[in-house]
Parts: C-alpha cells; sequence; structure tokens
C-alpha cells in the first residue's frame, strides 16, 4: 500500500488531504517516531521511524496524528478480501505488504499484469487507496518492483530482464540490505549489483556471513521461496513506547496491565498457549534488555503473564531508571498439531 496510515487517514479526514500528515508519536513532550509519512510530508525529507521532533523541524507546519490500528487493520481485512478473488496463495509480509502467487488464476484472467492492475483497481474503486505492484517471476525481484513506481505503481520484470536489471540495482536498494550492510559494502567499493556479482560466492559468505549466500543469489535473478500463506506463528507479543518516561514501578506495573491484556486477547483469539513469557524494557538512553522466564506448561492465562511480567520487572535494577517502553511476548507455543485452527485471520496484516 503507498504510505498506508497516512492515506487512510487523509481518506478519513478530508481537512488532511493535500498536507503533509505525520502518524506516529507526537513531537510534543519527549516524542515518538513516524510511523507513516504523506507523500506531501515525504517532500520534506520525512520518513519512517525518523523521531517526530525531527520531522517537525523539517516541516514546521506538517499535521501530528497518532495512529489507529483498528482503522488499519479493518482495510487491511477488505483488501485481503479482493486479493483472494484472484489467489488463494497470499502470504502477508507487514502491515501493508504481501506477495501473491498467481500461477493459479481463479479467475482465468492469463496474465500476471492483467491480475495486478484489477487488483489494483479494485482497491481504488471499492476502498478509495491506491496500491503499487510489482510483477515478476519470483519473491524477491517481485518485492523491489513494487517499490519502483510509487505511489500507484505497477512494475513487470520479465525473465531476461532480471539479470541486467539486479547488475543497475545500487546495493542499498536491495531487499533486506540495511542501511549498515550498505555502508559496509560502499566501503568495499560494491555500490550496484554488478559489482556484488563480481564476488564469489565463498567471499560474500566471509564478508557478510550466511547472508552472503543469499546475496549471491539474489543478484544473479535466482529466489527460490515459495509463497506461504499459513506461516507458522512464533510469538505473540505487544508493546507501547510512552510519551513520558516512566519512572516509579506503580507507573511501569500500569502499563503492564495494559499490554498484558493486549496479549492476553490476541492469544485467545488465535488459541494460542506458549511456555515462554518475554519482557522488552528500553529506557531512556535507549538501552534495551528483555528478560524470560519459560513456564513448566503452555498457557493463555491473563493473571500467569501478567503476574511473571511484573516478576521479571522486578528482578531489573529498576530504581531510578527511567523507562520509555515496555513490551511483553510470549512465545514457546504447543506443538502444531495440538493447535486449533485460529480466529478470522492471521496476526500478520497486510497489504499490497
Amino acid at each position: 500500500m503507498d504510505a498506508f496510515y497516512a492515506s487512510v487517514e487523509q481518506r478519513d479526514f478530508p481537512e488532511y488531504r493535500g498536507k503533509p500528515l505525520v502518524v506516529g508519536g507526537l513531537p510534543e513532550g519527549r516524542g515518538g517516531v513516524v510511523a507513516t509519512a504523506s507523500y506531501e510530508a515525504r517532500k520534506f525529507g520525512i520518513r519512517s521511524a525518523m523521531p517526530s521532533r525531527q520531522a517537525l523541524k523539517l516541516c514546521p507546519h506538517a499535521i501530528f496524528v497518532r495512529p489507529r490500528f483498528a482503522a488499519y487493520k479493518e482495510v487491511s481485512q477488505k483488501i485481503r478480501e479482493i486479493f483472494s478473488r484472484y489467489t488463494d496463495l497470499i502470504e502477508p509480509l507487514s502491515l501493508d505488504e504481501a506477495y501473491l502467487d498467481v500461477t493459479n488464476d481463479k479467475l482465468n484472467i492469463g496474465s500476471a499484469i492483467d491480475i495486478a492492475q484489477q487488483i489494483k483497481q479494485a482497491i481504488k474503486d471499492e476502498l478509495n487507496l491506491t496500491a503499487s505492484a510489482g510483477v515478476s517471476v519470483n519473491k524477491f525481484v517481485a518485492k523491489i518492483a513494487s517499490d519502483i513506481k510509487k505511489p500507484d505503481g505497477l512494475t513487470f520484470i520479465g525473465p531476461s530482464s532480471i539479470e541486467a536489471f539486479m547488475e543497475n540495482l545500487p546495493v542499498e536498494k536491495f531487499y533486506g540490505v540495511g542501511r549498515v550492510t550498505a555502508e559496509k559494502m560502499r566501503k568495499q567499493g560494491l555500490f550496484t549489483g554488478a559489482d556484488l556479482k563480481k564476488l564469489s560466492e565463498d567471499a560474500m559468505i566471509a564478508q557478510f556471513g550466511k547472508a552472503g549466500a543469499f546475496y549471491y543469489r539474489i543478484v544473479r535473478g535466482i529466489d527460490d521461496r515459495q509463497v506461504q500463506p499459513h506461516r507458522e506463528t512464533k510469538s505473540i507479543g505487544a508493546e507501547d513506547t510512552f510519551a513520558y518516561d516512566l519512572t516509579s514501578l506503580e507507573e511501569m506495573n500500569a502499563e503492564l496491565d495494559k499490554i498484558a491484556k493486549t496479549v492476553h486477547d490476541r492469544l485467545l483469539r488465535y488459541q494460542l498457549k506458549g511456555r515462554t513469557i518475554t519482557l522488552k524494557i528500553k529506557y531512556s538512553d535507549f538501552r534495551q534488555i528483555t528478560r524470560s522466564q519459560s513456564l513448566p506448561s503452555c498457557i493463555d492465562d491473563l493473571d500467569i503473564i501478567l503476574i511473571t511480567s511484573k516478576n521479571l520487572l522486578a528482578a531489573t535494577d529498576i530504581e531510578n531508571s527511567k523507562i520509555r517502553l515496555l513490551g511483553i511476548t510470549v512465545s514457546n507455543f504447543s506443538p502444531a498439531e495440538n493447535r486449533k485452527k485460529p480466529k478470522n485471520d492471521q496476526l500478520s496484516l497486510f497489504g499490497y
């Protein structure tokens, strides 16, 4: 989806349309971070994960709003319903992305490009939102293609064009190559796919670890990963970044009450029970720690989740601490054969 959160806000609230809109933490006080920025805001250099204070400096007249996750989730469900008209092979990636395998074409349209165009048009007609699609023979190339002509783009990269396309691609555009890795590559004189292609697989692994083998293949357009519509859920959790630093145990426990309730509700919804409870703590200086405890048996009990989380918190050195984020995760689920099918939909939200 194109600037998903911001686009939904601009659709639902006409006063935001055509204006630089930032969805995320508000810049007042300590401030939070940008979740999504409208394309009008991006013209000023505002990007996701940027501190809201910095975004405000870049664009003093930007509008800041907090996310409405229930609204985004509802839209995502409707997008998923549109996808399912064309294929049953849908793999959610994140809140606003998914892979679709249209090899088995439910409507017998006969062209992946036509299917992508029809899906884009349905999203626009029915939801008044725009999506960008990438069409190719594998996941990696399709993902990169989807980012080329945003917003409202459609890019096809056919088999005969893949190698040339990958050779000309800057290393920072490779999906899975983060900022740190891209900088490391550039320092070694590796600026494009063509530069990466000069290295042997052993050299790639020596320099970039296990990811090196992946880079070696994808720079050649090789990606045999299947679209997985039913990926197994490994953990369920929730976390919250606070508008101000928490300094007392009473404040922290009150926040854990809310977070544990969210985790509990999700466990019940997906009919999952787990043995391991993990507490995540991020301090005001951005130092982060996690503490875990494994239980004798799998549970989905709110009281146990809450008591365990509070005990883990109390066992840390919280005196004179300033905490900006707390999170709780339940993992180590019961064997898959003993689980029931999740209600409604997968935990991951989705887009296009």
